[in-house]
């Protein structure tokens, strides 16, 4: 049985990763250093699967070279990071800590390792927001990189790295940078699990500035079959756009949530929008070029964003005790102001 290990699993698109790789028959370990973002409830369908285990361990520790050598993964996906933008703003020393000295920490003790394995393949994570704000058109693969927030700087720093041990040490690696993920398991500090718990909850619903920040939003699922896909056929060193070529703002996403939610639920008399300051050096907009992973790899995103929305709305609905395993101020705290 081949294996593989996911780091920061017990995450968003880490666990949703983690799920897909189980159905396709693959041993998985997760490492993750249970951060505040951790949360167990994400494992619960697959947690006693014979072919998953679960390792507390941060990415910056040593201990990894020790990890990959006993496991002797075909492959590694580097999902590990502080994702929340708010966040990078009020503190973004956690950022350079697990975004860029966790993934210097990883590339060392692969490389080692692949010196023993040269046929393990490292698959690294990243964002659209390296590129900062596309004020028309799409960014490809070649586009520069501009990144306005310290969580996009550390990311975009993570992808540099990455690239350099390619071209430096010749590891076995490849970058992809997805747009806006939704679906189930994402933590409501991020727009639609957010809006989503307000709404249950019969709160008024944030909106930054104008609500006019328009992103390319995918489902989770969908990014995940990506991954799987770029592991399996993708070039080593290359780089890979993964999108879905469906961009909405902030309004759109909403109404459209309101939407979705009034076929389930009576909302209450809260549930309105309310505009809120904006976040500081907040891009307008993220749009990029998926055609060379549809292109080299016959990949493309298939879940309709209203169907995807429907199935995110009623996994928070139907599993409300996530929200209990997560600190209640991590949901509604306002930050990065």
């Amino acid at each position: 049985m081949k294996k593989v290990i996911v780091t920061g699993g017990l995450g968003f698109i880490g666990s949703n990763l983690i799920q897909l790789l189980l159905k396709k028959k693959y041993f998985v370990l997760n490492i993750d250093k249970v951060s505040y973002s951790s949360n167990f409830y994400n494992i619960k369908s697959f947690k006693n699967n014979k072919n998953y285990k679960f390792i507390k361990l941060d990415i910056n520790n040593k201990k990894l070279f020790t990890i990959f050598k006993k496991i002797k993964p075909c492959g590694i996906f580097n999902l590990a990071a502080e994702t929340h933008v708010d966040r990078s703003i009020d503190e973004p020393k956690h950022f350079i800590k697990s975004n860029i000295l966790g993934t210097y920490n990883l590339l060392e003790c692969f490389r080692k390792f692949n010196k023993l394995n040269s046929k393990a393949k490292l698959i690294h994570i990243s964002t659209d927001e390296v590129y900062g704000d596309v004020l028309s058109g799409r960014s490809d693969e070649n586009y520069q990189y501009k990144p306005s927030s310290p969580y996009a700087a550390s990311k975009a720093s993570s992808d540099h790295l990455v690239y350099s041990y390619v071209r430096t040490f010749k590891i076995p690696a490849i970058i992809t940078n997805c747009s806006n993920n939704f679906g189930p398991r994402q933590h409501p500090e991020k727009l639609i699990p957010k809006l989503i718990y307000n709404i249950i909850n019969n709160r008024k619903l944030p909106i930054y500035g104008k609500g006019l920040n328009s992103r390319e939003w995918i489902y989770v699922e969908d990014h995940c079959e990506a991954l799987l896909k770029v592991f399996l056929n993708g070039k080593i060193g290359e780089f890979y756009n993964i999108g879905s070529n469906k961009n909405l703002n902030n309004i759109q996403i909403t109404s459209s949530l309101i939407k979705t939610a009034k076929i389930h639920i009576d909302l209450g008399k809260n549930v309105k929008i309310k505009y809120i300051k904006d976040r500081p050096g907040h891009d307008l907009r993220y749009a990029i070029n998926s055609n060379k992973i549809k292109k080299k790899l016959g990949w493309k995103s298939k879940t309709n964003f209203m169907k995807g929305l429907n199935k995110t709305f009623l996994w928070y609905y139907n599993n409300q005790k996530y929200f209990s395993n997560l600190n209640k101020k991590d949901i509604i705290k306002r930050l990065g102001k």
